[in-house]
């Protein structure tokens, strides 16, 4: 058996490995049945289910129907920026309230693309804001801070 597509085998076996951690991870609750599920039913279901769509998926990267492809190199400076810009949305959301915090979260996020534009962004920055305005304040209600404390006072 050779190895044809990487790409269909590296991201097989990590729909495995995530699928087997979640089964592994959701041992700790109680299981129950299909017509009573417990907490741990669900996750444990949908990793397994994940666990035998990765093994598919693997086996598909040795067929020989499968197009030869390799993987390509991996954007560390984009992944870096993308984590970078979740992370300080966490911090800041206490500070500086959802709008604040989702405009700097989209805009480190679309430095990680090669095609940034600013005023795409802030098109992005503005539509995101009046949704999760919507969604969040208004619709379900929760309890956040909208804008930094220093503007509500």
């Amino acid at each position: 058996m050779k190895l044809r597509n990487h790409r269909d085998f590296w991201a097989g076996i990590m729909f495995i490995v995530l699928g087997v951690l979640f089964m592994f991870l959701s041992r700790q609750y109680q299981m129950g049945t299909a017509a009573k599920m417990g907490p741990g039913y669900f996750p444990t279901v949908l990793g397994g289910i994940l666990a035998v769509l990765g093994i598919a998926i693997t086996l598909q990267g040795f067929s020989k129907s499968s197009e030869e492809a390799k993987l390509a190199p991996v954007g560390w400076r984009e992944l870096f920026l993308v984590l970078v810009a979740v992370a300080l949305f966490a911090i800041l959301l206490p500070k500086l309230g959802m709008v604040f915090s989702l405009w700097i979260l989209v805009f480190v996020a679309a430095l990680a693309s090669h095609e940034f534009r600013w005023k795409e962004t802030a098109i992005s920055a503005v539509f995101l804001s009046f949704l999760a305005w919507a969604v969040f304040a208004k619709g379900l209600e929760l309890q956040m801070a909208i804008w930094p404390k220093f503007l509500t006072q």
